[in-house]
């Protein structure tokens, strides 16, 4: 099974354009609502209800904004290069400029923490943050989120 098999080739925004955390949220929430039929709103909502728990800036530049929804039936992923860094209150205190969205059924339980381990593991490769920043094109983006060597 591919790493990040949630990952739909349609949801990938290689330059993104945005200013503030709310509205990458906001652009992230009403592109994934598109592809998954869900209502914008609630998927804002459900994010920005994470968000106040703390945020998902994991730093580095990177953050994994996330969320359970009803009337979703399998996990989603989302991946955005930001074209400009932006304030994300991450833990380093780095601007973000890579967002991976992850949503999931609303009882998913441990399957949401096990894909967002999944997520965590694929940013930490070596040089593949780098590689998202180099890339200016969706299928290549797709490319290097989804083609990463698998580890035993």
């Amino acid at each position: 099974m591919p790493l990040l098999d949630f990952l739909d080739p349609k949801a990938v925004l290689p330059a993104l354009r945005v200013s503030s955390k709310k509205q990458a949220l906001q652009e992230i929430a009403a592109h994934s609502s598109k592809l998954l039929g869900l209502d914008e709103g609630m998927v804002f909502e459900a994010l920005l209800q994470r968000e106040r728990l703390g945020s998902t800036g994991i730093g580095e530049g990177v953050a994994i904004p996330h969320g359970k929804l009803p009337g979703l039936t399998r996990i989603f992923g989302l991946v955005a290069r930001l074209e400009k860094p932006i304030d994300f209150e991450a833990l380093d205190g780095q601007h973000v400029d890579i967002l991976f969205l992850l949503l999931a059924p609303e009882g998913a339980g441990a399957d949401h923490l096990k894909a967002l381990a999944r997520v965590a593991r694929v940013l930490r490769e070596p040089g593949l943050v780098d590689r998202i920043r180099a890339t200016r094109e969706a299928n290549a983006l797709y490319a290097v989120m989804t083609e990463i060597p698998r580890a035993a």
